[in-house]
């Protein structure tokens, strides 16, 4: 990861301030799952993919309409035996492509994907790992320690803080910086189709100890831990107050695995399908995306949250949120 490229700066104010279009496809890839997690909502309902041909369809679209960045994510992605097609099929049209992974299938598969930018693994904990994932952490370090060296940007660990792992966060900041890694955080979303007794082991309840945790988190990035999320992003995440202007929906077009066009991954309100045309779904939603902008609730994922601040210009994100 690093900070912006004045290249990359460009492109996307040109891209979703004067033209007014999204500047990422986040496709969700596929919907099955090799781990079954009691917090996840997207692995209980397995439904149709689009076939490859189809996704290059989609990708040669993207990349017309302007978008330059191709994220691969859920449910998991190195499931889909086509993933390094699809990959190289987005770099070779100048796209930049990122993969989001459990890291499961990463040591098997990571030598296939010469044409992958970014990588992100999702990393909830150390001793907690395997309470919160069902399987041992030892599972997905070959796979780590391999990426890390085939990938040319810095891999991303990804944590989701949550009730189960306030006591690994601090091992786990000092386990990416002895890796040489970079890692980002978030506090767990309780979706509603997610049984209460789960929030209740999962969710974040020892207020007073979440929050020394999340104002270490704080102290270690001044320290120089290798920690990618910005200041102002962190202070939110502490006090739980999502304080902020969504514009995911301006920057992201958030394509499912059948081809649906949803909302955000959030809330993921079926707004249209890829069949209609991006251009055409663009231009029929532009007031309909705005109204769900304007009674957004709004969350706390870092993508949306530090991308939207990045989207009005904050200064402070902007020196300290690194993005790709």
């Amino acid at each position: 990861m690093a900070k912006y490229s004045p290249f990359i700066a460009a492109k996307a104010v040109w891209q979703m301030h004067i033209k007014k279009r999204p500047f990422v496809l986040s496709h969700a890839i596929n919907s099955r799952c090799n781990m079954k997690c009691s917090f996840c909502e997207y692995w209980k309902t397995e439904g149709e993919e689009m076939e490859l041909q189809d996704i290059f369809k989609l990708l040669d679209e993207a990349r017309d309409f302007g978008i330059l960045v191709y994220n691969a994510w859920t449910v998991e992605p190195l499931l889909r035996k086509d993933l390094p097609e699809i990959v190289a099929h987005a770099k070779s049209i100048g796209m930049v492509t990122s993969l989001i992974t459990n890291g499961l299938l990463l040591e098997k598969r990571i030598d296939e994907l010469t044409d992958l930018d970014y990588l992100s693994v999702s990393v909830d904990g150390t001793s907690s790992y395997k309470d919160i994932r069902g399987v041992d952490l030892d599972r997905i370090m070959p796979g780590i320690l391999k990426a890390k060296d085939r990938i040319d940007n810095p891999l991303l660990l990804n944590c989701v803080i949550s009730g189960k792992n306030l006591d690994d966060i601090e091992e786990l900041i000092t386990m990416a910086k002895d890796l040489d890694v970079k890692i980002s955080f978030e506090p767990m979303y309780e979706f509603q189709g997610i049984e209460t007794d789960t929030w209740d082991r999962m969710g974040i309840r020892d207020i007073s100890k979440y929050h020394q945790t999340v104002d270490r988190i704080i102290e270690m990035k001044k320290e120089g831990y290798p920690i990618i999320n910005s200041y102002t992003y962190l202070k939110m995440v502490r006090d739980l107050k999502p304080d902020f202007t969504c514009h995911a929906n301006d920057i992201i077009l958030d394509v499912t695995a059948d081809g649906s066009i949803e909302n955000c991954r959030v809330y993921r309100e079926q707004l249209g399908h890829i069949n209609e045309g991006i251009a055409n779904f663009w231009e029929r939603t532009r007031d309909i995306r705005k109204e769900k902008a304007r009674n957004c609730q709004k969350c706390l994922f870092f993508g949306y949250v530090e991308n939207s601040l990045m989207y009005n210009f904050n200064p402070e994100v902007a020196r300290h949120y690194e993005w790709m």
